[in-house]
């Protein structure tokens, strides 16, 4: 079976037909939200009913846990600094590791309510944090505890990079999860996998977002997270693979994958190695294009 299908002549570009997909590990209940560490060589990625965060090794090939318990972490992000931003399904909180291995808490509560569960996060690179709170976490036992919502509806959230105060981003949203800036920081893509489509919104100098409009419907499955490459083209999970849109919304392309994939990073030390995280697996995928400098 061929890794690849194309459905646009401008994915061509985008692809080697003879390049493969390498399968690095199994053995996860639900593969999600992998970061890479490129001083490191390393990327961890959450194994959340597993309740543990695991760390691959791009020398060596090894994989090992990064932490456990890990609060039955979901998605991840990298800042400016060189930290590991986290969202918390089991502590309902974003919490930042330090360098010396130190966990601060972003957020945790908002108008006094714990959140759901932050499921993705990204970083400005102002600073400012947005992230998701769909409430997945805590409608069962299996990727976290059950509970009933405080918050009366599933936001996208804003942190203030100065002051640390937390405000709603978007409220509009039925189950927002995964996010990832265009290029330039003007808009914010978001999807929703209660709809099961991707939207985009317009990023003000001060943070706020407006005009919020559908980028793109998912064809097999739901979109769930997703990161853009160095030409704005956005490589999003999908029920049978990763789908590549261009920032027209056309799909491209499709990098096909045997089992649902839930989150994408770039890696390697040219960034055009993608990583991708799906149900029980960790897969990578050598490609002729890089993917977008984050913080």
């Amino acid at each position: 079976m061929s890794t690849f299908e194309t459905l646009d002549e401008r994915f061509k570009p985008c692809v080697k037909p003879t390049a493969k997909l390498d399968h690095l590990y199994d053995g996860c209940r639900w593969a999600e939200g992998p970061a890479h560490f490129p001083a490191h060589r390393a990327l961890v990625w959450s194994d959340i009913p597993n309740d543990r965060i695991l760390r691959y090794d791009e020398a060596t090939g090894n994989v090992g846990e990064f932490r456990k318990p890990a609060g039955y972490t979901n998605g991840h992000t990298v800042d400016s600094q060189g930290r590991l931003v986290s969202c918390e399904h089991g502590n309902r909180r974003v919490t930042r590791t330090e360098h010396d291995g130190t966990i601060t808490v972003l957020a945790d509560t908002y108008d006094g309510k714990r959140l759901n569960s932050p499921n993705d996060v990204v970083v400005r690179s102002d600073g400012t944090v947005y992230f998701t709170d769909p409430s997945y976490g805590i409608e069962g036992w299996y990727e976290g505890y059950a509970a009933e919502p405080e918050q009366e509806r599933c936001h996208v959230f804003r942190i203030d990079a100065v002051t640390g105060t937390l405000s709603i981003a978007a409220d509009d949203f039925d189950r927002p999860n995964g996010l990832a800036f265009s290029l330039d920081e003007r808009l914010l893509y978001v999807s929703d996998t209660g709809v099961k489509n991707m939207r985009v919104l317009d990023v003000a100098d001060d943070g706020a977002l407006t005009n919020g409009r559908e980028f793109a419907r998912c064809t097999v499955g739901g979109f769930d997270g997703f990161r853009l490459d160095e030409a704005g083209r956005i490589w999003t999970s999908a029920g049978d693979g990763v789908h590549v849109y261009d920032p027209d919304g056309t799909l491209l392309g499709k990098v096909l994958v045997p089992e649902i994939v839930a989150n994408v990073a770039w890696g390697g030390y040219k960034r055009n190695r993608l990583y991708i995280c799906a149900t029980t697996s960790l897969y990578a995928v050598l490609l002729p294009v890089a993917g977008a400098k984050t913080m």
